[in-house]
């Protein structure tokens, strides 16, 4: 299976901003067909980079309670940090949960009736955490995009990793990615002698 090209990002930052975007839209957007863009689209999907197609819902429209940032130092005798963070992802309230490096949880929840502890005292289990921090929000947006994205380009030819002195070409409409342009006329050569000898 061949790796990631510009054209897969471009595909994947067209649906980030609209999930239910026509094949047919982004075949234009990207100078395929939408055949081509409805095969990459499932590659994409068995590869696991695309786990599933989902809407961006406002909460603050469906929910009431008082959006935080919580902070919660995780106790040494307590659950695990992976149930714990299956039982606040399970809480209606909870948006997203973070883990950092230090292995403690940062949550984004809408918390109802304006009482943190009392709401993570009936949501946690006693003892879960040691202590707890709390940011009061005043918004919170959400932003994907896929700028700054790196992801190692292979060459088609020798199978080294292309960087910025590498070379692309498309040839019968696929994309190819070089390290050098020697690679890239030996990959050339290669593929008119097979062109010939299957013709």
């Amino acid at each position: 299976m061949r790796d990631l090209d510009e054209t897969d990002l471009e595909i994947l930052q067209l649906l980030m901003s609209n999930a239910r975007r026509p094949y047919s839209d982004i075949a234009d957007a990207v100078g395929l067909s939408a055949p081509a863009v409805s095969d990459r689209v499932a590659r994409l999907q068995e590869m696991g980079i695309i786990n599933r197609f989902t809407l961006d819902v406002d909460h603050s429209q469906l929910r009431k309670g008082i959006p935080v940032l919580l902070t919660l130092d995780i106790s040494s005798d307590g659950p695990d940090v992976a149930s714990l963070k299956d039982v606040l992802l399970n809480e209606g309230a909870v948006e997203h949960v973070f883990t950092t490096a230090e292995a403690d949880l940062v949550v984004y929840a809408r918390v109802p009736d304006n009482d943190v502890a009392s709401w993570l005292d009936d949501t946690l289990e006693d003892g879960a955490i040691a202590d707890f921090g709390v940011t009061l929000l005043a918004g919170a947006d959400w932003s994907p995009d896929l700028g700054g994205t790196e992801f190692a380009l292979t060459c088609a030819q020798c199978g080294n990793t292309v960087d910025t002195e590498g070379t692309a070409a498309r040839i019968d409409g696929e994309l190819y990615q070089f390290c050098c342009p020697s690679c890239e006329s030996r990959f050339e050569e290669k593929y008119e002698q097979l062109q010939q000898g299957a013709g």
